[in-house]
C-alpha cells in the first residue's frame, strides 16, 4: 500500500485544502497520516475527518527580533526530532506541505531521510515558512501563477487552490429552505473567515435598513460574534459558524462579501460567486490578503474594498457596483482554469510513488 503523510497548519486555511486531497485519494490503495502541532486547529479538523493525526512541538518563526524566537528555536528543534522519528517509523512514500510554521521541521525531517516533498503555496507571495521549506521540496504547486517565480521553475505548477468537492455539490433550494430566504430575491453572502471579521461585521450591521431593502443576507459571523437584538429580522440571518450547511449557502449566494484568504477567494472563483474582498490590512498582516485581492481584481473576478476605507456607504456603494455588474465577473470566472488542483495534485502524487 502506498503511504502519504500530510502536514500544515496554525489557521483552517493551511488545512482545509490538504482534506480535499485527502479526500480524493482511494484509501483502499494509500495510508494516509498527518503531522501538526499539539493543540492547533489542524488537529481538531483532522482528526474529525477521521484521519491518524501526529502532534509534534511547533515554534513561530518572527521576522522581528523578540526574546521568544530563543525558546521556538528548541521547540522547532524538538519538532524536527520528533518529525524525524515519526517519519522513520511510518515510512512514507511522499509528504505533501500545505504551509504554516509546524511545517518546516516536518519537511526538513523528510529531507534528510529522503523522502519526496510536494509543496502548495495558496498566496501570491510565499510566506516565511514556505520560503524556508521550498529548500528540502522537490515538487512545488502554486494557486497564482505571479507565485511561480519565487520556486524552480522546473519542478512548479500552477494549479490554483484544491477545493473539496462537497463544496461543489450545494443546492441553491436547500440554502434557501434553511434561511427561509425567497428565490426572487438577490442573496448577499457574508463571511469572514474562520475568527469572523469585527469591522465587516460592524459595517454590514450598519447598513442592514439600507442592504436588505435590496437583498436578503447570510452572515457567518464568527464565533462569539452573535447579535442578540437582531435574531428574527426580516431578510437577514447570522450564523457563528456553519459546516453542514455551508455548500447549500455557497449555492443560495448572488454575491459575496469575503476577506481575502487565497482558499475563500478560490472557491469562490470555482463556483462563480462575484466577490467584494476587504483584505485584511498591513497594519494586521503581512499584506497577502491585498496582493491576492489586487489579482483577482486585474483578472475581472472581484472588486476590492482596503478596510482603511470601509464604511457603510462604501459597503454599500460597492455591494451595488459588484451587483450591477455581476453578469461580467461571471463570465471572467467562466473563463477561469484555475480549479482543477485536486484532480492535478493527486495525479501527480500517484506518479511519484509509481
Amino acid at each position: 500500500m502506498k503511504k502519504i503523510i500530510f502536514t500544515g497548519g496554525g489557521s483552517a486555511g493551511h488545512v482545509t485544502p490538504n482534506l480535499a486531497i485527502i479526500n480524493e485519494l482511494n484509501d483502499k490503495d494509500w495510508s494516509i497520516a498527518y503531522i501538526g502541532s499539539y493543540e492547533g486547529i489542524e488537529r481538531q479538523l483532522v482528526e474529525k475527518a477521521g484521519i491518524r493525526y501526529f502532534g509534534i512541538s511547533s515554534g513561530k518563526l518572527r521576522r522581528y527580533m523578540d526574546w521568544k524566537n530563543v525558546t521556538d528555536i528548541a521547540r522547532i528543534a524538538n519538532g524536527f526530532r520528533q518529525a524525524r522519528k515519526i517519519l522513520k517509523a511510518e515510512k512514507p512514500d511522499v509528504v505533501f506541505s500545505k504551509g504554516g510554521f509546524v511545517t518546516v521541521p516536518v519537511v526538513a525531517a523528510a529531507y534528510t531521510l529522503r523522502i519526496p516533498v510536494h509543496l502548495h503555496e495558496s498566496d501570491l507571495t510565499p510566506g516565511l515558512a514556505n520560503r524556508l521549506a521550498k529548500r528540502f521540496a522537490n515538487t512545488f504547486y502554486t494557486s497564482f501563477a505571479e507565485t511561480a517565480a519565487h520556486f524552480p521553475k522546473e519542478a512548479t505548477t500552477t494549479v490554483g487552490s484544491p477545493i473539496r468537492r462537497e463544496l461543489l455539490e450545494g443546492s441553491r433550494i436547500k440554502g434557501l429552505t434553511i434561511t427561509d430566504f425567497s428565490r426572487e430575491r438577490p442573496t448577499l453572502l457574508v463571511m469572514g473567515g474562520s475568527l469572523g471579521a469585527k469591522r465587516i461585521n460592524e459595517a454590514i450591521r450598519e447598513s442592514l435598513d439600507t442592504l436588505t431593502n435590496t437583498y436578503q443576507i447570510i452572515h457567518i459571523c464568527g464565533k462569539g460574534h452573535l447579535d442578540p437584538a437582531l435574531e428574527g429580522r426580516r431578510n437577514y440571518k447570522q450564523y457563528e459558524y456553519v459546516h453542514d450547511e455551508l455548500p447549500h449557502f455557497l449555492q443560495a449566494a448572488d454575491l459575496v462579501v469575503t476577506r481575502g484568504g487565497s482558499n475563500a477567494i478560490f472557491e469562490f472563483l470555482a463556483l462563480h460567486i462575484p466577490m467584494l474582498i476587504i483584505p485584511l490590512s498591513r497594519a494586521q498582516s503581512r499584506g497577502d490578503q491585498i496582493l491576492n485581492a489586487q489579482t483577482f481584481v486585474k483578472n475581472g473576478y472581484a472588486r476590492m474594498l482596503e478596510e482603511e476605507n470601509l464604511t457603510k456607504e462604501t459597503l454599500q456603494q460597492e455591494v451595488q457596483e459588484l451587483y450591477n455588474g455581476r453578469q461580467t465577473y461571471i463570465e471572467a470566472m467562466n473563463a477561469s482554469q484555475a480549479t482543477n488542483a485536486v484532480a492535478y495534485i493527486t495525479e501527480k502524487l500517484e506518479q511519484e510513488v509509481q
